[in-house]
């Protein structure tokens, strides 16, 4: 079988240049609509991964919703999310011992949902945390491709100074999913990352991929996003099923 990464170019610099206006009008609407629909929560908790150079600020309205359908949401806790430092597998050992510690008060399974370079982290955390964790959802997360395929590369070398994570030798790692249902979302108009960077190459019962209509920048707000994981956090732990596109 073939394991290589998708062939495919990085979204155009138009796109990425309307990534602003369209995640604006993406929040505005999200504002002035009525509220979503969604099934009322079994309070499990829910954290939840920032994009790169972002901070809780960004997914605050992910938070809101999920603690207003009753679920325990909260963000990851460290502020601005600049990237891994140091050696990654450490780097991760920390951070999944801090989500460790996040749901030490909780008795039901997490799921962990993470935003663009924040999925990476959540899909990889819930590798180590396997027993804990009840399912993972990405935003706009590359995980099976090499940094050449998104616009991110450069802001996480203007952070670190140092060449960016999602390098080839990583790949094949990164797009081997967690032994947990998880659910990958992502757009075919997103301005920073290759849509098709976003999919699960092999499929099976665990894995599914769902795409909407709508920016990188503003997935986190996004209505259809919203309506997507409000469907996937009431499914039961046992007897799920696929999200059935509307």
């Amino acid at each position: 079988m073939n394991t290589a990464a998708p062939l495919v170019e990085r979204p155009s610099w138009w796109m990425l240049g309307a990534e602003p206006f369209r995640a604006a009008i993406e929040l505005a609407s999200h504002l002035v609509g009525s509220s979503h629909p969604g099934a009322a929560g079994d309070g499990h908790p829910v954290v939840i991964f920032p994009g790169l150079g972002a901070d809780g600020t960004s997914v605050a309205p992910l938070r809101s919703y999920w603690r207003e359908l009753g679920y325990d949401a909260f963000d990851w806790g460290r502020g601005f999310n600049t990237g891994p430092k140091g050696n990654l597998d450490a780097w991760l050992g920390e951070l999944a011992d801090q989500v460790r510690g996040l749901l030490a008060a909780h008795t039901l399974p997490a799921t962990l949902i993470g935003w663009s370079l924040g999925g990476i982290y959540a899909r990889e955390i819930a590798k180590l945390l396997t027993g804990e964790i009840r399912q993972v959802i990405t935003i706009g997360t590359p995980f099976n491709a090499t940094t050449d395929k998104t616009h991110a590369a450069w802001l996480y070398r203007l952070l670190n100074g140092t060449t960016p994570v999602l390098d080839r030798s990583l790949s094949q790692r990164l797009r081997t999913p967690p032994r947990v249902p998880t659910t990958s979302i992502y757009s075919r108009s997103d301005g920073v990352v290759a849509w098709q960077t976003c999919r699960h190459e092999k499929r099976s019962r665990l894995t599914q991929d769902i795409e909407i209509s709508g920016s990188h920048v503003g997935m986190g707000w996004n209505r259809t996003v919203l309506r997507v994981i409000a469907d996937r956090l009431a499914q039961p732990l046992q007897g799920r099923r696929p999200y059935v596109v509307r």
